[in-house]
């Protein structure tokens, strides 16, 4: 035997992994293909058409994008039976609320999209500066992560609409830790969340995802379709502070509220 080639041989792929790899990359280029095809030959003439009509067009592009991604999911589903996917019902039912949630894959902030009509939520400030995406993003009423000088005007405007808007039954979608977790602990919070629900009289839902980055792993272009795994969106608490007490404090909030997280993860670790 030649120890050379047999040493070769074992790092070279199976024809079971060679499949694997081509079902993963056929699926991943169908679901791309939705993302930009579908986008522009059934999506983009709605948006535009939405666009023109100032009175309901923040609202119609929330819908509008809930839609894009629940056909999106409703794909995924269809195309990789072995992912199970558990939402909780209690989680659909939110309403006029700041929803705070981990964050472990790219995926994410869609999935939460998918899952309610009327929303808005925080996105990167360098997305703002995108041509066309970037104002699709501002007449949403997503909030720039930061206000800087090109940006500020825009954080403005949005603040000034932000709590009616939630009074009136939309929901702000948080992920406080502000970028993915890489190994699925709770980072600390930024306080960003938190003044906005202190500022609107807001009550704060608690959710947590799991199984996201086994779907799709940051630093993987390919979906993982053939693996068999749970994606599951939990309500695991919903906090209604007294803004007005006396020994209210904003760090004690998030505190009980990352403990909430803390707890859950800790239980869902353990079945």
């Amino acid at each position: 035997m030649n120890p050379l080639r047999s040493r070769t041989d074992e790092h070279r792929p199976s024809t079971a992994d060679r499949c694997r790899w081509a079902i993963d990359l056929g699926i991943t280029l169908l679901l791309w293909a939705y993302f930009t095809l579908g986008f522009l030959v059934f999506f983009a003439p709605l948006y535009l058409l939405a666009a023109v009509v100032p009175a309901t067009r923040m609202t119609a592009f929330q819908w509008l994008n809930h839609g894009f991604y629940w056909i999106f999911f409703r794909l995924c589903r269809l195309l990789m039976p072995r992912q199970r996917w558990q939402i909780d019902g209690a989680v659909k039912a939110i309403r006029a609320s700041v929803i705070v949630c981990n964050h472990v894959s790219y995926i994410d902030p869609i999935l939460l999209i998918s899952l309610f009509p009327r929303h808005t939520t925080i996105v990167k400030a360098r997305l703002f500066k995108i041509p066309i995406f970037g104002w699709m993003l501002r007449l949403t009423g997503y909030i720039p992560s930061a206000a800087d000088r090109h940006l500020a005007d825009v954080m403005l405007r949005r603040m000034e609409t932000l709590c009616t808007d939630l009074a009136r039954g939309a929901n702000l979608i948080v992920f406080p830790e502000g970028t993915r977790s890489r190994n699925g602990s709770i980072a600390p919070f930024n306080t960003g969340a938190f003044k906005i629900a202190r500022r609107c009289r807001m009550p704060i839902h608690v959710i947590m995802i799991r199984g996201t980055e086994r779907l799709f792993t940051p630093g993987r272009f390919l979906f993982n379709t053939l693996a068999a795994n749970t994606i599951s969106v939990m309500s695991v608490g919903n906090i209604v502070p007294d803004y007005d007490a006396p020994g209210f404090s904003l760090a004690g909030l998030m505190h009980d509220v990352r403990q909430q997280m803390v707890t859950a993860m800790a239980d869902q670790n353990q079945k």
